[in-house]
C-alpha cells in the first residue's frame, strides 16, 4: 500500500512540475488573403487608333493614354490594359520606326528601361520569340522584388516599321510571395496576347 501511495504522489509531482513549465510557442506561417480569380476568356483588341490586333483577357479593361507625364502622348496608340480585380496594369506604347527612332535605338531603350525599373531584381530572364503572324520580339521575366515582373517588346519581322513595348505593374506594394499566384494567372494570358499579336497590313 505504501508503494502505491508513493507512486501516486510521484506521478502527481511530475504532473505539477510539467504544468509549471513555459509553453513552447510556435509561430504560425504567414497567411495571405484568399484570391478569387475571374473566369478565363479573351476579347480581341482591334482599335482603329492602333496598327495591331491581339487577344487580351476578358477581365481586363482598355484605358487610353492621352497624356504622358503631363504632356500629350507621342501618338494615339498609347494605352493600358487595366486589371481591376487585381489593381494592376500593363502599360503599352507604340512607336513607328524611322531614321530617328530606328530599331537598334528602340531595342536599346527597351533594355535600358527594364534595367532601370528593376534595380531590385535578383535575375532577369530574357527570351526572344516569334509567332505565326510574323511578329517577333523579346520578353523579360524579372525575378525578385522588382517594380515590373514582366515586360516585352514586339516588332514586325518583315519590314520592321513598328515597335510595341509593354510593362506590367501591380499598383500595390511589391510582395512577391502574396502576388505570385495572381501574377502567374495574368502572365499566362499575356503570353496568349503575344501568341495572337499581329500587325495590320
Amino acid at each position: 500500500m505504501k508503494i502505491v501511495v508513493k507512486a501516486f504522489f510521484g506521478i502527481l509531482l511530475i504532473a505539477l512540475f510539467t504544468q509549471c513549465e513555459e509553453p513552447v510557442i510556435t509561430p504560425k506561417p504567414r497567411g495571405y488573403s484568399k484570391v478569387t480569380f475571374p473566369e478565363k476568356g479573351f476579347k480581341t483588341f482591334d482599335g482603329e487608333y492602333c496598327n495591331m490586333k491581339f487577344q487580351y483577357p476578358a477581365y481586363a479593361e482598355i484605358e487610353r493614354n492621352k497624356y504622358f507625364f503631363g504632356e500629350a502622348a507621342p501618338n494615339d496608340c498609347w494605352f493600358n490594359l487595366y486589371f481591376p480585380d487585381f489593381d494592376a496594369k500593363l502599360h503599352c506604347s507604340y512607336t513607328y520606326i524611322d531614321k530617328e527612332n530606328n530599331i537598334a535605338h528602340l531595342q536599346k531603350q527597351a533594355f535600358k528601361m527594364t534595367d532601370w525599373h528593376n534595380k531590385k531584381a535578383s535575375f532577369i530572364d530574357e527570351k526572344t520569340f516569334e509567332n505565326q503572324h510574323n511578329a517577333i520580339g523579346m520578353t523579360f521575366n524579372v525575378e525578385g522584388p522588382a517594380a515590373s515582373p514582366f515586360q516585352f517588346f514586339v516588332t514586325d519581322s518583315l519590314q520592321q516599321d513598328h515597335f510595341f513595348r509593354a510593362a506590367f505593374y501591380f499598383n500595390s506594394q511589391v510582395n512577391t510571395d502574396s502576388l505570385a499566384p495572381i501574377y502567374a494567372f495574368i502572365k499566362e494570358d499575356l503570353e496568349q496576347m503575344l501568341q495572337t499579336f499581329e500587325w495590320k497590313k
